[in-house]
């Protein structure tokens, strides 16, 4: 059974809008939580559902279909392509996820935040109900 494909942005973020889209995007069928064939939600429903305006949905769609992901069809949804039938290889996974981990790591060799602590907080945030919410 396909999982509901559904967005979570973050308004407060110094990502883009749009940045944030097409990254949940490529992890979600990365990790086969989202599958080739699986139809997205409109521009407009997207746009409401998420209180943005169309066009940052249309960017986000519009690159992810440059990109191959995506694939457009003619009077109906827009759809994840055929050719990620299959999860990503384990190892595809961890290099897509690096550049964030890079990040938290520099973030918190500026902020003196020891690796012991860091790891602690990792591990609470990996270990949450809600993905994010531990502090």
């Amino acid at each position: 059974m396909d999982t509901p494909i559904q967005f979570q942005i973050n308004t407060g973020s110094a990502e883009p809008i749009y940045r944030q889209l097409m990254d949940q995007l490529r992890r979600r069928v990365a990790a086969g939580q989202w599958q080739a064939g699986q139809e997205l939600p409109s521009v407009r429903e997207l746009a409401l559902q998420l209180a943005v305006h169309p066009m940052t949905i249309s960017k986000a769609y519009g690159l992810l279909e440059t990109e191959g992901l995506l694939e457009r069809r003619r009077g109906l949804a827009m759809r994840i392509a055929a050719s990620h039938a299959r999860p990503a290889a384990a190892r595809d996974r961890i290099e897509q996820l690096r550049p964030t981990l890079q990040r938290a790591a520099a973030e918190a060799h500026e902020l003196g935040v020891s690796k012991t602590r860091a790891l602690e907080l990792f591990e609470r945030l990996l270990d949450a109900p809600d993905r994010g919410a531990a502090r």
